[in-house]
């Protein structure tokens, strides 16, 4: 085998004739495409070219067993930890029971408009909440650096197989978008079903008691009752009544560092100019960004970065606001969004309850919500504390503060428009932020290495908090199970093991396999 690379022009592809030539007559397969921005933007195409001996053979996915007779493990959570590991029990020969407290991909849109419009959070379905997860109305970004944990190409095929584009397959930074992922999530789903599993809408677990021989009785919140002797719990970074139950029952749970921050929003043409030199044409993908920061001890960093997206509300109880970003498949929004963070270790808020950081990324979310209602209910007499058209009317509202701003520690006197549908109002960010997080976002923003990215264009609004979970549901590195009730394996975001749609879909294809192991 040998390999080979081939630059050209963000106008065009590379030609059949280059690529031949340099395959020097073998069998050549495309394996990586990128944008190399470091000087004048261009293409970067990677091939592997195989001559006959070297048996090159395409990547084949396993088979998907009919089920329906079969042992069952009951699977908590449709989000990506819980489809991949419902998709694999198939090829394992085991029936998937997949309980999911929210709606389907589709009924769940509902839910999410009204909370965009209106404020009304619906705690058991919103952007957190139902089919799909958190994951499903992202950007969809699918690039991972948890490789070493399991085989990438089976959930990128599988994910082709159920309707993403073959682009993901070779894109550097593949992404899949909000607009393609539901009708993926609802094709897992009809795969899982056809092959004899089941899957429960509206079913949050509310108990897990173990009763004789190993078995467990899971009961839900509609009055279902499922039984099986081994269950993946795949409930997501949000499910901070899944830990109760546990903690309540006497299982483990250790505090885990997470990251908090603001949400940072830039025109996305000054993003292109920025990253493009100057040299981004319609046709060629929206630019992205992203940076790493030690400052004070802390990492800190961009997150989730949505080029061309917009800024939704993820709050998953009434009275916080939680922001989020997503974008669809062509990244053509006006503008571009960014999760700035800052890590917060454990250490960070002293003590040992296992809920303490929790409980500090739920009062940060909190103090946000009663900012704004604060500016709300005094708004005639507050003039002086400007927001985007009808901000004053959504619950939903996030406080919003230039970032030049920020770091001078001033109110801004105007807010510019916003991608986010429930509006801002400008607020003192630099004082409603915890200080282990403002000053190093403010020591941070001066620092990025990119033209006019530090400037009053970009707007930050908080907060950004949904990170990864606080919590971790500590398991045997060995046979993945909870440490505090055998033959249940914690699982993916919310188990503290995971971060992002691949690395979850990995966990969750760990457990399904830890599952079928024998004990």
């Amino acid at each position: 085998m040998k390999e080979f690379e081939i630059a050209c022009p963000l106008s065009r592809e590379p030609r059949l004739k280059e690529i031949e030539a340099k395959a020097g007559g073998l069998k050549w397969v495309l394996k990586k495409r990128s944008i190399d921005a470091r000087k004048e933007p261009v293409w970067r195409y990677q091939y592997e070219a195989y001559a006959p001996e070297d048996n090159y053979s395409e990547y084949v996915l396993p088979e998907y067993l009919n089920v329906g007779e079969a042992k069952s493990v009951i699977v908590v959570g449709a989000g990506p930890a819980g489809m991949f590991a419902a998709l694999k029990l198939l090829t394992l020969g085991l029936k998937p029971v997949v309980l999911e407290r929210g709606k389907d991909v589709h009924g769940r849109k509902y839910d999410m408009a009204a909370l965009s419009r209106t404020g009304a959070v619906n705690p058991e379905s919103n952007y957190c909440y139902g089919e799909g997860g958190a994951g499903a109305f992202s950007d969809g970004k699918l690039y991972t650096r948890s490789s070493k944990r399991g085989d990438i190409r089976e959930v990128l095929h599988q994910l082709v197989r159920f309707g993403a584009s073959p682009d993901i397959l070779v894109d550097a930074h593949p992404h899949i978008g909000s607009d393609k992922l539901p009708i993926v999530v609802e094709n897992i789903r009809k795969c899982v079903l056809e092959h004899g599993g089941e899957y429960h809408f509206g079913a949050k677990v509310t108990s897990i008691t173990e009763i004789a021989g190993g078995e467990y009785r899971v009961a839900t919140s509609d009055g279902g009752e499922y039984f099986s002797d081994r269950i993946i719990l795949a409930t997501g970074h949000s499910a901070r009544d899944v830990y109760e139950m546990l903690h309540s029952a006497g299982g483990k749970l250790e505090a885990k560092g997470f990251a908090l921050g603001v949400r940072v929003e830039h025109p996305q043409e000054k993003i292109n100019w920025c990253q493009y030199h100057g040299q981004w044409k319609p046709g060629v993908p929206a630019a992205e960004y992203s940076f790493v920061e030690q400052v004070d001890g802390r990492g800190v960093f961009s997150f989730c970065m949505c080029p061309g997206g917009i800024l939704v509300p993820s709050s998953t109880e009434p009275r916080t606001v939680v922001l989020n970003g997503m974008s669809n498949s062509a990244r053509n929004g006006k503008f571009a969004n960014a999760g700035v963070v800052v890590q917060i270790e454990p250490e960070d808020v002293p003590g040992e309850d296992p809920f303490r950081l929790m409980d500090f990324q739920q009062s940060v979310e909190r103090r946000m919500f009663d900012y704004c209602e604060s500016v709300r209910c005094s708004a005639k007499s507050r003039k002086e504390v400007p927001a985007t058209d009808g901000a004053f009317d959504n619950p939903m509202a996030a406080p919003a503060q230039r970032m030049q701003d920020f770091c001078e520690g001033r109110l801004s006197k105007t807010v510019p428009e916003t991608s986010y549908h429930p509006g801002a109002i400008s607020a003192p960010l630099h004082e409603l932020l915890p200080p282990m997080v403002a000053e190093r976002l403010r020591k941070v923003f001066p620092r990025v290495k990119m033209r006019n990215y530090f400037s009053n264009a970009a707007l930050l609004l908080g907060v950004e908090s949904r990170t990864s979970s606080p919590v971790r549901i500590p398991r045997d590195p060995g046979t993945l199970e909870y440490v505090s009730m055998p033959g249940i394996y914690p699982c993916g975001e919310g188990a503290g093991y995971s971060g992002g749609i691949v690395s979850s879909a990995i966990d969750g294809i760990r457990c399904a396999e830890a599952c079928a192991a024998e004990r």
